[in-house]
């Protein structure tokens, strides 16, 4: 089996060629996801607030899963890191985290964190995903 470096164009300089990191990595039908976070690919802008971020931060999962040729659906494990895991923006979080994962819920672990990397990113969003096991 031969490791696929998945890095979608919008992103490749700054994460692949500037910080040296791939988006994902696929090994066979397994996508290991980097973290995803709240911002605007088009623009470069974090969302605003935790509700924005958050629907970010899946769009831009959604689109690296598309370039390793998964899904949403083949989400098996997310892990997030959030600024804030007592207060309203988990609760904010859960509420966009079940519109893009409304079924066939994966392992979730949250991570309380004192910073991400950018002062303006509230949550940051990694993903493990098996290629096809979301089919019908």
């Amino acid at each position: 089996m031969k490791r696929q470096m998945i890095n979608p164009a919008s992103v490749k300089a700054k994460h692949y060629d500037q910080l040296h990191f791939s988006s994902a990595t696929r090994v066979g039908d397994m996508v290991w996801v980097s973290g995803q976070v709240g911002f605007d690919v088009a623009t470069g802008k974090p969302g605003q607030g935790m509700t924005e971020q958050a629907r970010l931060a899946f769009q831009n999962l959604k689109a690296v899963l598309g370039e390793a040729g998964a899904t949403l659906a083949d989400v098996v494990e997310i892990m997030t890191f959030h600024l804030d895991m007592h207060g309203p923006d988990i609760q904010a979080f859960a509420k966009v985290k079940d519109e893009f994962l409304p079924d066939r819920y994966p392992s979730w672990t949250g991570v309380g964190v004192t910073q991400l990397a950018h002062p303006a990113y509230l949550v940051e969003v990694r993903a493990v995903a098996v290629v096809g096991c979301g089919a019908d």
